[in-house]
């Protein structure tokens, strides 16, 4: 079991030729082995449309206690979260941890809000944006509903997978469709960690500058899932809204790993305090 790390950690310094135009990625906070980043939403943005300005490859992770959890047992995992351009703080202990560790700037970065965010924002520049993800027909619904809330917006495509292992043909295909699309953000929608080991997977594969893993926006913003009031996402009770809702799929997610998160988090503070961020495999 790894640590909490209690301050920050920052990635290596680029070359001094190099940083003017190649944003610097954000510090981290170790929670747990997974380096959660010290952004708010406004500055997730911000990084994301460097990274299409500069036309970086990178991938993100929205990342609360259930990706961080699930790192615990899968070490691929684990590195994949810590090799993200970005892991933001999707759930409100990954934000009082980051504020625990010194920055009172951090903010939750939750994956329907970074959605609409740079959809309306984006409008403006030009921003594509590829919907890949979701059940059947989902993608196109989803598309429809923020070009509806927001006219103007940019689609590039979208494309609902099959609930089945791709073969190399099919996924080759797709990688063409994305790439002739000429989208500048791959929203994926897979659900944890599926999505991570896509992102990861395809990433120098998919020429698009950022790929999003957001799971259940999909079906929040098409319109087939209700989110949790404000006051419940804002308090950390997002969680108890949607074991109500949907206790039959999420009853072992949440009344298993939250207490088992709280628990390795004490156990941790009787370890190693300083562990190093683990990024190689």
């Amino acid at each position: 079991m790894t640590a909490l790390l209690t301050d920050f950690e920052q990635s290596d310094a680029l070359p001094a030729s190099s940083a003017a135009q190649i944003p610097l990625p954000p510090a981290r906070c170790n929670v747990l082995g997974v380096g959660i980043s010290a952004v708010n939403l406004d500055s997730a943005a911000e990084l994301i449309n460097r990274w299409i300005s500069t036309r970086q490859n990178q991938y993100v992770c929205i990342t609360g206690v259930h990706g961080v959890m699930e790192s615990q047992s899968d070490p691929i995992l684990r590195q994949i979260h810590n090799k993200a351009g970005m892991v933001t703080p999707d759930g409100m202990p990954m934000v009082w941890l980051n504020k625990m560790a010194g920055n009172s700037n951090v903010g939750r970065v939750y994956g329907p809000d970074l959605m609409l965010k740079l959809c309306r924002e984006g409008r403006e520049r030009g921003i594509r944006h590829y919907f890949y993800g979701g059940a059947q027909g989902v993608a196109s619904l989803l598309a429809a509903s923020l070009q509806s809330r927001f006219p103007g917006l940019n689609v590039a495509g979208t494309y609902c997978p099959p609930f089945r292992t791709m073969t190399d043909a099919e996924d080759a295909q797709v990688i063409s469709q994305i790439n002739s699309a000429n989208a500048d953000i791959v929203w994926v929608g897979l659900s944890t960690p599926k999505q991570e080991f896509w992102m990861s997977s395809h990433l120098g594969r998919i020429n698009a500058p950022v790929m999003i893993g957001v799971g259940a926006a999909f079906d929040f913003h098409a319109g087939l899932k209700r989110q949790a009031p404000a006051w419940m996402r804002k308090s950390g009770l997002e969680w108890l809204y949607r074991l109500c809702t949907e206790p039959r799929r999420l009853w072992k997610r949440y009344l298993k790993n939250n207490p088992l998160f709280v628990i390795y988090l004490l156990l941790s503070k009787l370890r190693i305090r300083r562990p190093a961020l683990e990024t190689s495999p």
